[in-house]
């Protein structure tokens, strides 16, 4: 299964990234929204894991073009924020996310996630 792993943080995204591909997943991590949806398109991931809050734009407008495009409209989304604003996991939901992780979180609450299993908070 290809990840697409968006996250800003480096430390983050090297201890995700790692732990991911020690599950068996094959991961790509990108550090911005731009890269994000270039990846999106060329790599084809599986799933995408993204940060909400990213330079050069947030998780949900990465997710709202790329849902917008037919190359890209059927990858499914788990967004994760260290953002304790009101309504957030209501907007992934909205945008019918396959999950919504709350920073800090555990890794195999993602794993769960991306093997199918329930939305987390």
């Amino acid at each position: 299964m290809k990840v697409l792993l968006v996250e800003d943080d480096k430390k983050l995204a090297l201890a995700l990234g790692m732990r991911l591909k020690s599950n068996g997943y094959s991961v790509n991590s990108v550090p911005d929204a731009i890269t994000a949806m270039s990846n999106a398109v060329s790599f084809q991931p599986d799933v995408i894991v993204i940060d909400i809050n990213l330079p050069g734009g947030d998780g949900f407008m990465v997710a709202e073009r790329l849902m917008a495009s037919p190359d890209t409209n059927s990858i499914p989304y788990i967004f994760m924020t260290a953002s304790k604003k009101d309504g957030l996991q209501q907007k992934a939901k909205r945008w019918g996310a396959l999950g919504f992780l709350e920073k800090p979180f555990y890794s195999s609450q993602l794993t769960d996630l991306i093997d199918g299993g329930q939305q987390t908070t």
